[in-house]
C-alpha cells in the first residue's frame, strides 16, 4: 500500500467495482479518489478536498455552460422545435427512396444544434419520427435503427455537453472543441446520408419511395422551421464569430428557446415544470460525474501514476499508431458494457497523458474520442441510444434494431479511419478562426 502506483491501481479496480453494484460512476470515482489520497496524505486534507473541488466546479463559468444548454433544449423542445426540423426535412427530400430517413437524419443533426444530448435527440426523434417510417411501410428495424444513428449525432454537433465535460477536464477551451467539431460533423451527416442511400439501393423493400411535397408544403415547412434556424445560427454563430463566449451563447440560447415556447404558447405550468426538472436532474447527474472524475483526478496526479505509465508505454517500443488503435478498441468495448461517457471520464487522467507524449493535438482526441462515443452507443449489447429506441417502439426487436443501425456502424467507422489519417479536418477550421 505504500506504492502510489498500486494505490491508484486499487482505486481503478475499487471504481469498477462499485460500478458494477450500481452505484453511480461519479460517486464511484469521488470515493475511490478521497479514500486513496486519504491514505497517501490524511483524510483531513482528503475531506478538505473534497470540498475545494466540489466548490470550484460549482463555481466554474464553463461548466455553467451545461445546464443553460440543457435547459435550451428542454424549452426547444417544448416549443416543437424538433417537429418542425423534421417537417422541412421531410419536405425536401421526402420523395426519394429513403428520404423519410434521411429527414430524419437530417432533422436529428438540426436539433443536436440545439440540444446537444443525443439521448435526448434520439428520444424526441423516435416519437417525431418513427410512427410517421412505419406507418409510410419503412421497416421498422431500419428505421429504429436510423432514429438511433441520428441521434448520435447530437454529442458531436455544438452544443454538446460531451464536449464540455472534455474540454473541463482537459482544460482546453470549450469554444475551440466546438469549432473542431463542425467539418465531423458535417463529414458525420453526410455519411450517415450515404449509408442510407447504400442501404436502400440494396434493399429497396426497406424503405419506399414517398410522394413529393408541392411547392405551398416546402414552403410552409420553411416558413414554420424559421426559429429553430434562427436559434441555431445565433448560437453556433455567435460562438463561431467571437460575438459570445460559450457561457454567453448558451444563456442566449436558453433565453431564445424560451422565447419561442412562450410565443407559440406551448409554455404551460406543467410543461415549464418538467423543463425544469428534466434540466436539474440532467445537470446534477453530470456535476456529480465531474467532481467524482475531479477528485480522482487529483488522486492520481498525486501519485503520478499516469506519468509512470506514459514512461513504461514508452520503453516497451509500442508503435504509436498501433497503441492508438488498442486504446480505440477499449473504449469501444468498454462502451458496450456500461457508458461510454463513464469510460472516457475514467480513463481521462491516464489517457489523455499518452496522447499528448505522442505529440497529438488534445482537441484533436477530443473530437475522435467523441466519435468512438458516438459508435459504443450503438455498440451491442448495450448501445444506449438502441435501448432508447427499444424503449419507444418495445413492439420491435431488439435484435431488428440492432440490424437496423448496421450500416450506420460501418459508416462511423469509415468516417473514423478518415479522420484519424486527416488529422487538419478537425484543427484546420480553429487555425483559420484564431488566425
Amino acid at each position: 500500500m505504500n506504492d502510489p502506483v498500486v494505490l491508484t491501481l486499487l482505486g481503478l479496480f475499487a471504481t469498477f467495482g462499485l460500478v458494477a453494484l450500481h452505484v453511480p460512476v461519479g460517486v464511484a470515482m469521488g470515493a475511490a479518489g478521497v479514500v486513496g489520497f486519504g491514505l497517501l496524505a490524511g483524510f483531513d486534507p482528503a475531506l478538505a478536498m473534497i470540498a475545494s473541488e466540489t466548490t470550484n466546479n460549482l463555481a466554474s463559468l464553463e461548466l455553467a455552460t451545461i445546464p443553460l444548454f440543457v435547459l435550451m433544449g428542454s424549452f426547444a423542445s417544448v416549443a416543437g422545435l424538433p417537429e418542425d426540423l423534421y417537417r422541412l426535412a421531410y419536405a425536401l427530400v421526402g420523395h426519394r427512396r429513403g428520404g423519410l430517413a434521411m429527414a430524419t437524419v437530417g432533422g436529428c443533426a438540426g436539433f443536436g444544434a440545439v440540444c446537444g444530448s443525443s439521448v435526448a435527440t434520439a428520444a424526441t426523434f423516435g416519437k417525431a419520427s418513427l410512427p410517421s417510417m412505419i406507418s409510410r411501410g419503412y421497416s421498422p428495424g431500419f428505421a429504429a435503427g436510423t432514429v438511433a444513428s441520428g441521434g448520435t449525432l447530437g454529442i458531436l454537433i455544438p452544443p454538446s455537453s460531451i464536449m464540455v465535460i472534455y474540454a473541463v477536464l482537459a482544460q482546453e477551451l470549450i469554444i475551440t472543441l466546438y469549432i473542431a467539431a463542425l467539418v465531423p460533423a458535417l463529414i458525420a451527416l453526410v455519411f450517415h446520408l450515404c449509408a442510407i442511400a447504400v442501404h436502400t439501393r440494396l434493399r429497396p423493400q426497406d424503405a419506399p419511395i414517398g410522394p413529393r411535397a408541392t411547392a405551398a408544403e416546402r414552403w410552409q415547412a420553411a416558413r414554420m422551421s424559421c426559429p429553430v434556424v434562427f436559434l441555431a445560427a445565433t448560437v453556433i454563430g455567435g460562438m463561431a464569430a467571437g460575438v459570445f463566449t460559450a457561457t454567453e451563447s448558451a444563456a442566449v440560447g436558453a433565453v431564445l428557446a424560451f422565447g419561442f415556447a412562450v410565443w407559440r404558447r406551448a409554455l404551460t405550468r406543467k410543461t415549464l415544470r418538467q423543463a425544469l426538472m428534466g434540466t436539474a436532474g440532467t445537470s446534477g447527474m453530470i456535476y456529480v460525474l465531474i467532481i467524482g472524475a475531479s477528485l480522482f483526478g487529483y488522486f492520481a496526479a498525486v501519485t503520478q501514476a499516469p506519468q509512470a505509465m506514459v514512461e513504461a508505454v514508452q520503453a516497451s517500443g509500442i508503435p504509436v499508431w498501433a497503441a492508438v488503435l488498442a486504446l480505440m478498441v477499449m473504449f469501444i468495448l468498454a462502451g458496450a458494457v456500461f457508458d461510454e461517457v463513464a469510460a472516457m471520464v475514467i480513463s481521462m487522467p491516464f489517457v489523455l497523458p499518452l496522447i499528448i507524449s505522442w505529440g497529438f493535438d488534445p482537441i484533436w482526441w477530443g473530437v475522435i474520442n467523441v466519435v468512438i462515443i458516438e459508435i459504443g452507443m450503438l455498440t451491442p449489447p448495450l448501445g444506449m441510444n438502441v435501448f432508447v429506441v427499444k424503449g419507444i417502439a418495445p413492439t420491435i426487436p431488439l435484435t431488428a434494431i440492432y440490424r437496423g443501425v448496421t450500416p450506420y456502424l460501418v459508416s462511423n467507422i469509415l468516417r473514423l479511419s478518415v479522420l484519424l489519417m486527416f488529422p487538419a479536418l478537425s484543427l484546420w477550421l480553429p487555425q483559420v478562426l484564431k488566425g
